[in-house]
């Protein structure tokens, strides 16, 4: 304690009054960007009323006044059940976080009263009021700024346009590696993305070596993949349904066929699972597909515990996809993409609520940039993902999705739907010899590994777990060098393989 007087004492405890500015400068940012993530979740709920106002005009003299206002009820007690939840994640949030800064503040503090070295009192503030600034204002600009390295630009023609429909376009996808030659003479795949996440998350950073598909291109292989074409623009798109989703599959896989002279992997990622699954149970791509390959796709979504068991807390009248549709200027209604997130949101509400997130983001950003402003790309991406790639879904491909979540696979393996009046029964993969490579994310709360991995229960099937969730494989584990590489082989003694190995064997 050399060097402590009075006078210095005096000094430090009206440190903090110096360090006034600083602190009124991270109060002002705390509240603008603690704002944005409040929107986050408000936004999406006032257009949820606005919904739900509609439809009520139009049922609530279909029923009794008693069974309406019990209803209510039900809807209130469920509402504060999520409140609730939301209250206890906040309030372990702002303790985690406090329980830490209170340790650098006393640590400054006595840094400050003995003169010792490292951080004072007055560098606490202003790195604070620095971290605070940055992620309320500028890490939303880095997540803007990311746009041209995140996802696909068909546009910028780096890959081949093959072929459309009304619905769909088929691109060929290049390798990002230069040196790497595609073999035209071998199997070829088609990947198919899902509706609700959108085609960008599987061309996640290319020129990161993070990206799903150009993981495949670049092993060699001949690429495609099916984008959905602009709900917004294309009456087809949103009027479509599975049996839609089904022809134009076809097509495509003929015209690749031809190309390749090998039947065609369908490989579907997440509800594209789902879709190639039913496609090829409705018989119509006999001959043309011969493997399959499903990513964290919802096989059984009742088997989703976390969310089936949010949708069964759900008053069964409030259970209805119009309270999450909405009309066109085209007359044609469809389910709101953005509504659909914020429902997967509420299913999580304890570590989604907004204070919970906005101490997410500032202790990601702290551990990360480390007194320097860089952020990492990965959570730049995805946060440009989040907020901007949600688009709205044609109702016939949604009903086939919601019918999955509340009803499950029959005893004899026939899923909740029909395509071209037909029964999808599993036992038609097995019959027909298709070989089908399930993988899985073992921290995925999305699509939890139930669900994933339903068709196990009746038909043969090779399995494949990955680490964290349920973006992760085309994320994370996409990079050639990750310790989970899809191009091989791994686990305690090599025994599972990832999809771009299942693929390459399967010559």
């Amino acid at each position: 304690m050399d060097g402590f007087s009075t006078d210095k004492l005096v000094e430090t405890l009206f440190l903090p009054i110096d360090g006034g500015l600083e602190q009124v400068t991270a109060a002002r940012e705390y509240v603008k960007g603690l704002s944005s993530y409040v929107n986050d979740i408000f936004v999406p709920y006032r257009i949820a009323m606005s919904y739900m106002s509609d439809v009520e005009r139009m049922r609530i003299f279909n029923e009794s006044p008693l069974d309406n206002i019990l209803s209510l009820i039900e809807l209130m007690k469920f509402n504060l059940n999520i409140s609730a939840k939301s209250t206890k994640g906040t309030l372990r949030a702002i303790n985690d976080y406090t329980e830490t800064e209170m340790g650098e503040v006393f640590s400054a503090f006595l840094n400050t009263l003995f003169y010792q070295e490292g951080e004072d009192l007055k560098a606490y503030f202003k790195r604070r009021a620095h971290l605070i600034t940055a992620v309320s204002q500028y890490y939303p600009e880095a997540i803007s700024e990311i746009a041209p390295e995140f996802g696909f630009h068909f546009g910028q023609g780096y890959d081949e346009k093959v072929a459309e429909t009304e619905r769909f376009v088929l691109y060929r996808i290049y390798p990002t590696h230069k040196k790497v030659t595609v073999d035209m003479g071998s199997k070829p795949v088609l990947i198919i993305p899902p509706y609700v996440l959108g085609a960008n998350i599987l061309s996640f950073l290319p020129g990161e070596n993070r990206s799903y598909t150009h993981a495949f291109a670049n092993q060699g292989i001949p690429t495609y993949i099916r984008i959905l074409k602009d709900i917004e623009t294309n009456v087809s798109v949103q009027t479509m349904d599975g049996e839609d989703d089904t022809r134009d599959t076809a097509y495509f896989c003929k015209i690749i066929k031809q190309r390749h002279q090998h039947g065609v992997t369908l490989n579907g990622y997440c509800q594209g699972g789902f879709s190639a699954v039913c496609s090829i149970l409705s018989g119509e791509l006999d001959g043309l597909v011969d493997a399959l390959i499903t990513c964290v796709s919802p096989i059984d979504g009742t088997r989703s515990v976390r969310l089936a068991n949010f949708l069964k807390a759900l008053p069964p009248r409030f259970n209805d996809l119009m309270y999450g549709s909405k009309t066109l200027e085209s007359g044609h209604v469809v389910a709101d993409g953005k509504l659909m997130g914020w429902v997967y949101k509420l299913k999580s509400i304890e570590k989604e609520s907004p204070l919970v997130s906005f101490y997410r983001d500032l202790v990601m950003i702290k551990s990360t940039t480390r007194g320097v402003l860089k952020f990492n790309k990965t959570g730049l991406a995805l946060n440009y993902w989040l907020k901007n790639d949600r688009s709205d879904i044609p109702m016939g491909i949604t009903k086939m999705s919601f019918a999955s979540f509340n009803t499950p696979i029959t005893k004899d393996g026939t899923l909740p739907v029909r395509l071209f009046n037909r029964k999808l029964n599993l036992n038609r993969i097995k019959d027909k010899k298709i070989p089908w490579l399930i993988c899985y994310g073992e921290k995925d709360d999305l699509v939890e590994s139930q669900s994933a991995l339903a068709a196990k229960d009746y038909i043969p099937v090779e399995t494949t777990p990955f680490p964290k969730g349920h973006v992760a494989i085309a994320t994370s584990w996409s990079h050639p060098q990750s310790d989970y590489a899809l191009h091989t082989c791994f686990g305690d003694i090599g025994q599972f393989r990832g999809p771009i190995r299942f693929h390459l064997d399967l010559k």
